[in-house]
């Protein structure tokens, strides 16, 4: 790590890929309705690299504002997020180490949320799923916020939510747009390398360091 005099007073934990490791089922569940569904004629990196932001964010990405109307869109987000569930529910489990990283966590009164680009559908499936919601002092979705990241506006509400400073606040994060989101907020950022690769995060002066897990060693000198 860089810079271990940084205290954090709170934790803000991106959601897919962060504290669990999902992102391939988004992504498959997105290709499928892409290429199946609409015919697009898009091979799986270039819908992984789509994979940010709120569902009508990926669609005008991908096909432009005006392809689809706002019914549509939410039909075919409902259908990804089904689709999604149905195929990642037999995998739900937290990134290794992370339960008892939580758990010491809270032992030592540090406050922590959830800041995602998740729609509360799929935030509920996860966190009451895997029985983590007493852990959490606010939770930030998709619906919360006007703009997605890289905008910091779904850090900084999480921060707000749990009434510390920005720049006290430690991000988890695995993609370059979380990253960027919390360098727009003010806040330092850990990022688990869960989906990404290193290259992709050059340049960014607000990572601490990287994890594969919540095993890591270098995680003791948070507390």
């Amino acid at each position: 790590m860089h810079d271990f005099n940084f205290k954090p007073k709170a934790l803000l934990f991106d959601l897919n890929g962060t504290m669990i490791n999902d992102m391939e089922y988004h992504t498959l569940a997105w290709y499928s309705i892409m290429t199946e569904d609409l015919g697009a004629a898009l091979n799986y990196e270039i819908v992984k690299k789509e994979m940010y932001g709120k569902n009508h964010e990926v669609l005008e990405r991908v096909f432009g504002k005006d392809k689809f109307s706002p019914a549509e869109i939410e039909r075919l987000s409902i259908d990804k997020e089904k689709r999604y569930q149905e195929c990642y529910l037999p995998h739900l489990a937290l990134i290794a180490g992370l339960d008892d990283f939580l758990e010491r966590t809270k032992a030592a009164q540090i406050p922590m949320a959830i800041g995602s680009a998740a729609i509360p559908f799929n935030i509920d499936f996860v966190v009451d799923g895997l029985n983590i919601r007493h852990y959490l002092g606010a939770i930030v979705s998709a619906d919360d916020v006007q703009i997605s990241k890289p905008d910091p506006e779904t850090f900084l509400k999480a921060a707000a939510a749990l009434g510390v400073a920005p720049a006290d606040c430690l991000v988890f994060e695995d993609a370059p747009k979380g990253v960027e989101s919390a360098l727009n907020a003010g806040m330092q950022c850990l990022v688990l390398t869960t989906t990404h690769s290193l290259e992709e995060f050059d340049g960014y002066p607000n990572i601490l360091g990287y994890i594969t897990d919540y095993n890591d060693a270098k995680l003791n000198l948070l507390f």
